[in-house]
């Protein structure tokens, strides 16, 4: 973890320079350093030394972005270039993205700012940047062809416009959009209240992250960029369990998350240990009255939510996306169900050949958690991560919210794991056992057959080799 002062003693070391032919060297000094990140673990929160106060948010596996402030105007500079994202430790993609990073940093402004936002594109096409769901001048909405020109490679362009309501909100690009989200060029953005909000509460805690997928072929590095459903890496902030950082929290901490999803599909975030209430989205704050206790959000292509819960269970607390392949990691889909299949002679035939030759599958997949399978140069295992009783048997779309008494309030120091009372973990039982109630019947009909099946029929359940629709 980097502290916030050595953050910014190392950022002009690693300040990434405008391209020289996008504006003149008069035009250079009037815009603002382009800082970059090349960690992707989870950065301090940036506490502002200009501007409004608040209370700034988190970035899971993330940054904040600085700034400065010219005659009142929050100035930022965002980079669109080519990255190296490390997706887990060992495990590096070419991507796209801002920054040094994707997702690119977040930005955190204030009710009433004026913002100037530079965009210095060195990506191999032309871009632009669409503020998801701001409110904003129609000629700084970020459609590249139909609010604005494209921003040219090697080109800066500026956009400048007020934060006119706090919330929770995302920026893209609206050119080439399906090879630039693909690639990863994304960011999180977050308008903080001015002043005391009757919907928005004050929290200890505040985190944010996006949720984004990519196709990428084992032993590659480049995402596939025409896929549309058959991903095989589901993402928080474009990192893979386990090389996605823990949600550190104090006992009875009041927290809150800020999810947003740009994959295409939708995501059902479920949280272990707690209930939560969605107290905002992308239009802003819901109302009181809208909010119930839930355990689980769905989250649609395009869409934020906003949680807030008390931190009140200690504990190592799992926290994920609920559809179970998004917790595996990289893996194709394309891959028969071979549970009860007698490999024994194949295996012996093919080893002989292949000395590295392991089935996969016959029991389940929870082998493939454990055993060390070779696999190509620069590939995740799927289903790994090590906890305090073994395998944890996740990937993807997966994290750990740790909540821990001794926590000191602003410390997002990994704590390592919980130590559980005794008497509180499920143990294996050495009793007698008695038999289990078992049901022989398939149960009754509403509407029985005349003439029922005179032989049973075994059926042998498959499934699906596709995931269109998902």
């Amino acid at each position: 973890m980097v502290s916030r002062r050595d953050f910014f003693l190392g950022a002009s070391a690693i300040t990434a320079a405008v391209a020289t032919s996008a504006v003149s060297r008069v035009s250079l000094a009037g815009i603002p350093e382009a800082v970059s990140q090349g960690s992707a673990d989870t950065q301090p929160p940036l506490q502002p030394q200009s501007g409004r106060p608040y209370n700034p948010v988190v970035t899971l596996n993330g940054w904040t972005l600085p700034w400065r402030m010219n005659n009142g105007v929050k100035e930022f500079h965002l980079v669109a270039e080519p990255v190296v994202r490390e997706l887990a430790p060992g495990y590096k993609a070419h991507l796209w993205g801002y920054n040094g990073q994707s997702p690119g940093p977040t930005i955190e402004v204030v009710d009433g700012d004026r913002v100037r936002i530079f965009v210095t594109n060195k990506l191999p096409e032309h871009t632009s940047i669409h503020w998801h769901g701001q409110r904003l001048p129609n000629g700084m909405d970020g459609v590249a062809g139909l609010t604005q020109p494209s921003i040219p490679v090697g080109k800066t362009f500026v956009y400048e416009f007020v934060a006119r309501r706090p919330g929770t909100f995302m920026y893209h690009p609206h050119a080439d959009e399906m090879t630039q989200m693909a690639m990863g060029m994304m960011g999180f953005w977050v308008t903080h209240p001015k002043e005391h909000h009757p919907l928005i509460s004050e929290v200890d805690r505040d985190f944010c992250f996006l949720l984004n997928a990519y196709d990428i072929e084992p032993g590659a590095a480049t995402p596939q960029i025409m896929t549309m459903l058959d991903f095989n890496l589901w993402t928080f902030n474009s990192r893979i369990f386990p090389g996605i950082d823990p949600l550190v929290v104090r006992h009875n901490d009041k927290v809150r998350l800020r999810v947003g999803n740009l994959t295409t599909t939708n995501h059902p975030i479920h949280l272990h240990g707690h209930e939560f209430e969605v107290t905002g989205t992308d239009g802003g704050p819901t109302p009181l009255g809208s909010r119930w206790p839930e355990v689980t959000t769905d989250i649609a292509v395009g869409q934020m939510r906003q949680v807030e819960f008390l931190a009140d269970e200690e504990g190592d607390w799992a926290f994920h996306c609920h559809k179970s392949h998004h917790t595996m990691n990289a893996m194709g889909h394309d891959v028969p169900t071979l549970i009860g299949v007698d490999h024994r002679e194949m295996t012996r035939k093919v080893a002989k050949l292949i000395p590295d030759y392991m089935v996969m599958g016959e029991r389940g997949m929870a082998d493939m958690a454990e055993m060390q399978m070779p696999l190509p140069d620069n590939t995740a295992p799927m289903m790994t991560g090590d906890g305090p009783f073994g395998s944890v048997e996740m990937g993807g779309m997966f994290t750990v919210l740790k909540v821990r008494k001794g926590q000191a309030p602003g410390d997002y120091r990994d704590p390592g794991w919980f130590k559980h009372p005794a008497g509180t973990v499920a143990y294996e039982w050495k009793g007698e056992l008695a038999k289990p109630a078992r049901s022989s019947e398939a149960g009754g009909q509403s509407m029985p057959l005349k003439q029922p099946p005179g032989e049973p029929v075994e059926v042998q359940v498959r499934k699906p080799s596709g995931h269109a629709g998902h």
